[in-house]
C-alpha cells in the first residue's frame, strides 16, 4: 500500500504536467523556421490589421526575391500561356484577357488572348524588416499584362497568396501579412498619375458604393540578379478575401456566394460566373434568378412586375448608385466596353450586389467607347445598362444619383484636394529621391507624371460641366 500511495501522486503530477504543456499544434510550425513569425504578423487568427497594410497618409514599402530559375519557369509558363516571351513584342491585346470577352457599347465582337491563368511561384517577401517565405506570387491582368509583358517592362501586375504553397512547405500553413491571405498589386498601366487605382477606389465608397481598400507601395523586386526599384504600386485589397467582411455588417463570415463574372449578362452560362467561395456547392441558383429575371419578356409588356421581379435578386438601387459614379467620373474598361472587373457578392439582406473592380482606366476620356452619361448609344448586348436606361423610374432614380453625386462629392475643389494629397505623397518616389525609369517603370517619362496632375482636375471640370448639360 505504501508504494501505491506514492505511485499515485506522481502519476497524477504527470498528468498535470501533460495536461498544462501546450498541444503540438497550437505552436505555429512557422515559429519554429522563421524567427520573424509573430501571431500578429504571420498568423491567420487575427483581424486585418488595415492600420499596417493599408495606410492613408504614408508609403509603404515591399521587397519580393526570386531565384533565376523562378524567373525563368515564370516567362516559360507565360509564353505557353500568352504566346509571346517576355519582351518579344507581338502586338497589343485587347480588353478580353485570358478567357474574357468583351465590345463597345455599340456592339462588338469577342476578344481574347491567353489561354488559362499565369501559374503561381513561391517567393520571399519582406517587409518592415519581416520575412514571409514561400508566399504564393502570380501574374494578373488581362490587356495590361500582355502589353507591359510584350514591352518588356518589369513592373508588372501581380496577385500574392500567402499560403498558396501550405500543402508543399507545412511551415507556412494559414500565414497571413497581418490579417490578410491574398492582395492584389497595381502597377499604374496606362496611367502616369500613378493615383487613378486609389483615387477611384476612395470616390466610390465616399459615394456610398463598397469598393476595395487601397494603399501605395514602393516595390523593390529581384529577378535573380539583384534587387531593382520597380515604381509605385497600388496595393488592392481583395473582394473575396476581407473586403466583404470588412464592409457588409450583415454577413460578417462573408457565407454569401461571391463571383467574378465574365459575362455581359445576356443569357446564363455557368463557366462565365466563377465563384470565389463556396466552390464545392454547385448552387449558382441566385445568378441565374436575377440573370433571368433581367431578360424576363414583360420587361415592355408589365414594366412593375419585372422591376418587382428583378428587385428579388438584384439590388438595383445599389446598381444605380454605382452607374451614377462610374459615367460621371467615366471608366471604360468596365461592362458596357468589356464583360469584366465586377463582381456579385449575394447579401443576405440586401440580393446581389454589383461591387466595381479595377480602376486605372478611370478618369480620362481615352478615345474610347466610353458609357455617356445618357447611354443612349448603350446596345441591347448589355442588358442591365440598356434595359435601367429605357425604364422610365430606374432611369430617374439615376439621374437623381448622378445629381447628389456631382453636388456632393465629384466636385472641383474636393477632387482638386483629393489629387494633390496623393500625388505629393507618391512624388518622392516618383521623380524625386527615387526615381520610376524604364524597364522598371510603365510611365511615358517622369515629366508625363508631373502634368498628369493638371490632366485629372480638368477631367473633373470638364465632367461637371458634362453633368450639368445631362441634367437640364
Amino acid at each position: 500500500m505504501k508504494k501505491l500511495r506514492f505511485v499515485l501522486p506522481t502519476v497524477i503530477f504527470l498528468l498535470w504536467v501533460a495536461a498544462c504543456k501546450p498541444r503540438e499544434e497550437e505552436v505555429p510550425p512557422s515559429a519554429t523556421t522563421n524567427p520573424d513569425w509573430t501571431a500578429e504578423s504571420h498568423g491567420k487568427d487575427v483581424s486585418p490589421n488595415y492600420a499596417v497594410v493599408f495606410p492613408q497618409e504614408a508609403v509603404n514599402s515591399l521587397e519580393i526575391t526570386f531565384r533565376k530559375t523562378q524567373w525563368d519557369s515564370i516567362r516559360t509558363d507565360m509564353k505557353s500561356k500568352l504566346g509571346n516571351d517576355f519582351g518579344a513584342g507581338g502586338g497589343g491585346a485587347g480588353g478580353g484577357g485570358m478567357g474574357g470577352n468583351g465590345g463597345g457599347p455599340a456592339g462588338g465582337g469577342a476578344i481574347s488572348f491567353g489561354t488559362a491563368e499565369p501559374a503561381y511561384f513561391a517567393v520571399t517577401m519582406k517587409f518592415n524588416e519581416k520575412t514571409w517565405t514561400n508566399v504564393g506570387f502570380r501574374l494578373k491582368g488581362n490587356s495590361s499584362l500582355s502589353s507591359i509583358w510584350r514591352s518588356g517592362i518589369y513592373k508588372l501586375p501581380f496577385r500574392l497568396n500567402m499560403d498558396e504553397f501550405e500543402d508543399r512547405f507545412p511551415a507556412i500553413k494559414n500565414q497571413r501579412f497581418y490579417g490578410f491571405q491574398e492582395l492584389s498589386m497595381s502597377p499604374g498601366f496606362g496611367d502616369n498619375s500613378l493615383i487613378r487605382e486609389k483615387v477611384a477606389a476612395d470616390i466610390f465608397r465616399e459615394a456610398g458604393v463598397p469598393a476595395a481598400k487601397t494603399s501605395f507601395y514602393k516595390v523593390y523586386i529581384d529577378f535573380g540578379e539583384g534587387k531593382k526599384y520597380c515604381g509605385i504600386y497600388t496595393m488592392v485589397e481583395v473582394i473575396d478575401d476581407t473586403m466583404i467582411k470588412e464592409q457588409f455588417t450583415d454577413d460578417p463570415e462573408a457565407k454569401g456566394n461571391i463571383y467574378k463574372p465574365e459575362s455581359n449578362l445576356q443569357s446564363f452560362l455557368q463557366s462565365q460566373f466563377e465563384k470565389k467561395n463556396n466552390k464545392t456547392e454547385a448552387d449558382y441558383s441566385d445568378v441565374q434568378a436575377f440573370v433571368s429575371a433581367l431578360n424576363a419578356t414583360n420587361r415592355t409588356s408589365d414594366a412593375s412586375l419585372w422591376r418587382a421581379n428583378l428587385e428579388k435578386t438584384f439590388n438595383v438601387d445599389h446598381y444605380l448608385k454605382y452607374l451614377a459614379v462610374n459615367n460621371t467620373i467615366v471608366n471604360w474598361d468596365v461592362y458596357g466596353a468589356m464583360a469584366h472587373n465586377y463582381y456579385l457578392y449575394n447579401s443576405p439582406t440586401k440580393k446581389l450586389i454589383w461591387i466595381p473592380w479595377d480602376h486605372n482606366e478611370a478618369m480620362k476620356m481615352s478615345g474610347r467607347n466610353v458609357v455617356s452619361l445618357a447611354m443612349t448609344e448603350v446596345a441591347r448586348i448589355w442588358p442591365l445598362l440598356r434595359y435601367v436606361a429605357d425604364d422610365a423610374v430606374y432611369y430617374a432614380k439615376y439621374k437623381q444619383y448622378v445629381a447628389e453625386f456631382s453636388n456632393n462629392v465629384f466636385t472641383v475643389a474636393k477632387m482638386g484636394t483629393l489629387f494633390e494629397k496623393y500625388h505629393n505623397m507618391i512624388a518622392p518616389y516618383v521623380n524625386g529621391s527615387e526615381v520610376e525609369q524604364k524597364p522598371y517603370s510603365n510611365l511615358t517619362n517622369t515629366a508625363a507624371f508631373t502634368s498628369e496632375l493638371a490632366n485629372l482636375k480638368t477631367h473633373v471640370s470638364t465632367r461637371t460641366q458634362a453633368v450639368a448639360t445631362f441634367l437640364k
